[in-house]
């Protein structure tokens, strides 16, 4: 008795469809804010509003931590940049108002100094 095998070829995997992954909104958010704590911690001048930002920023970038945890919302490296952003620019602060750094101060302007030797280079050139 001779047995025949009939050979099957798999059958195609098909994916289920769903709603397409979207970014989150606190995420977002938070990464605009922190962004902007960074660069007015930076300034000098505006370093107390940059705390102030960078606390907002924190408090954003964990919520969008959590609500990246939920399907189909993206935007966890976002909420991870934003987390950091903020804790820098609340500890980059914190060391300006306390004047514990002597390249940056509250009383330099350093966007006027900036300004200022912008215009020094190119005063000949346009």
């Amino acid at each position: 008795m001779e047995r025949t095998e009939t050979r099957r070829e798999p059958e195609p995997v098909i994916e289920p469809r769903g709603p397409r992954p979207r970014s989150s909104l606190m995420t977002t958010l938070a990464l605009i804010v922190g962004v902007v704590s960074a660069l007015a911690v930076l300034t000098g001048t505006l370093a107390g509003y940059g705390i102030a930002a960078g606390a907002l920023a924190v408090l954003l970038a964990i919520g969008g931590i959590s609500a990246t945890g939920r399907r189909h919302v993206a935007g966890r490296s976002e909420a991870m940049l934003a987390l950091v952003l903020g804790l820098g620019a609340i500890v980059l602060g914190i060391l300006v108002v306390t004047d514990s750094l002597s390249w940056i101060t509250t009383t330099s302007n350093e966007v006027g100094d900036l300004r200022n030797w912008l215009d020094a280079q190119t005063v000949d050139r346009f």
